[in-house]
């Protein structure tokens, strides 16, 4: 069974859904803890989708600078997830506590 195929990660919901795991994953790392958390998942959104087309359907110029603009896309994905988890978390945290 896979998780991820190359396919998929070169794929909207898949990248995003792996650029914001990487993105809590690796964020607290020293050195990395430096850069802004948005920048970061940039970083790792084009590095994922350059690998997708590399190990993928074929890594050409035109399809790099498109990863540069779906990079900032999938970036924003992973963070406005991560971002609405987080609410929700802290609006079931609150009912809880007017019990």
């Amino acid at each position: 069974m896979e998780f991820f195929d190359w396919s998929l990660l070169g794929s909207y919901a898949g990248a995003a859904l792996a650029v914001a795991v990487l993105t809590q994953i690796t964020k607290g790392i020293p050195g990395i803890v430096r850069i802004p958390t948005q920048l970061w998942s940039y970083v790792l959104a084009l590095v994922t989708l350059l690998l997708a087309l590399i190990f993928g359907p074929g890594f050409s110029a035109s399809g790099a600078v498109l990863a540069l603009f779906n990079a900032a896309l999938v970036s924003l994905a992973a963070n406005g997830g991560y971002a609405a988890v987080e609410r929700v978390k802290a609006g079931l945290e609150s009912g809880k506590e007017q019990d």
